[in-house]
C-alpha cells in the first residue's frame, strides 16, 4: 500500500448509530450509568428504546424509526418529559465540599475545596446528577427551555458537545486513576525493599518483619491485578 493511503474506517455499528440520537445528557434515568451504555443495551436488546425522557417523544420516534420498530410512548418508570433544566447554586449556602463537581457528568461545574462553586449555564445538561450529593442542598433546577421539551429544547450541538466532555471527563479519571495506582505501587515496592534490608532482630521483629512484608506484597499484587484489568478494559473487543 503506497504511504499515502489510508485505510478505511470500519462502519458505525448499529450502538453508534444509536447513541448518535440520544441527546448526551448523561443523566441516567435511562437505568444505565451513560448515553453509550444505553445505547449499546439497546443495540443487544437488553433495553427498550422509549427509556429517554431528555429525548423526549421526536427521541423516540427518532430511534424507532432507525430500529424499524413501532412508535412507543415514553416509559414513566424512566421519568417524563420535561423543559430542559438548569443547576443553579445558591452561592451564598455552598460550603465548597466539590461533591457535585465530582458528580457531574459533564464538567459543568467549577470550583476548588472549600471555595464557592458555580455553574456554566451553557454546559449544564440539566442531568440532577449534583442536587442528590449536596450536603447542604444549595442547588435547585430550573426550567431552562419554558415550553419546550425533548429536541425542541437541545440541539444537535450541544448534544455533541455535551458528549464530548463527557468522554474526556472519562478518559481524564482513569488516566489520574492510573497515576494515583502507579504512585502507591511505587512506595509500597520502596517500602518493601525497606523492610527486606532490614537487620533481622529478636523473633518477634522477624515476626513484624515477615507480617510488614506479606502486607506489602499483597497491596502489589492487588495493583498489578488492578493495573491489568484497566488495559484489558482498554482493548479494543474484536
Amino acid at each position: 500500500m503506497p504511504p499515502s493511503a489510508t485505510t478505511p474506517s470500519a462502519p458505525p455499528s448499529l450502538a453508534d448509530r444509536i447513541e448518535d440520537l440520544l441527546p448526551q445528557t448523561q443523566c441516567t434515568k435511562c437505568g444505565y450509568p451513560a448515553c453509550r451504555p444505553y445505547a449499546e443495551a439497546i443495540a443487544d436488546g437488553r433495553a427498550a428504546y422509549n427509556q429517554c425522557p431528555p429525548g423526549g417523544a421526536e427521541g423516540i420516534a427518532r430511534l424507532a424509526q432507525l430500529l424499524e420498530q413501532p412508535l412507543l410512548p415514553l416509559n414513566p418508570a424512566n421519568g417524563r418529559a420535561q423543559p430542559r433544566l438548569l443547576a443553579v447554586i445558591d452561592e451564598q449556602a455552598c460550603i465548597g465540599c466539590t461533591l457535585c463537581i465530582q458528580a457531574c457528568p459533564v464538567d459543568a461545574i467549577v470550583g476548588a475545596a472549600k471555595q464557592m462553586h458555580t455553574v456554566v449555564d451553557d454546559l449544564c445538561t440539566g442531568c440532577e446528577l449534583c442536587v442528590a450529593p449536596c450536603p447542604v442542598d444549595c442547588i435547585a433546577m430550573e426550567d431552562a427551555t419554558p415550553g419546550r421539551t425533548g429536541w425542541q429544547a437541545w440541539s444537535q450541538q450541544q448534544a455533541n458537545a455535551a458528549r464530548a466532555r463527557h468522554d474526556w471527563r472519562s478518559i481524564r479519571l482513569q488516566r489520574d486513576k492510573a497515576e494515583n495506582d502507579a504512585r502507591l505501587a511505587a512506595k509500597a515496592a520502596t517500602k518493601l525493599k525497606e523492610v527486606a534490608a532490614a537487620e533481622t532482630g529478636t523473633p518477634e521483629q522477624q515476626a513484624e518483619q515477615a507480617r510488614k512484608k506479606a502486607i506489602i506484597q499483597a497491596a502489589l499484587e492487588r495493583a498489578r491485578l488492578k493495573k491489568l484489568q484497566a488495559e484489558q478494559e482498554q482493548t479494543p473487543k474484536p
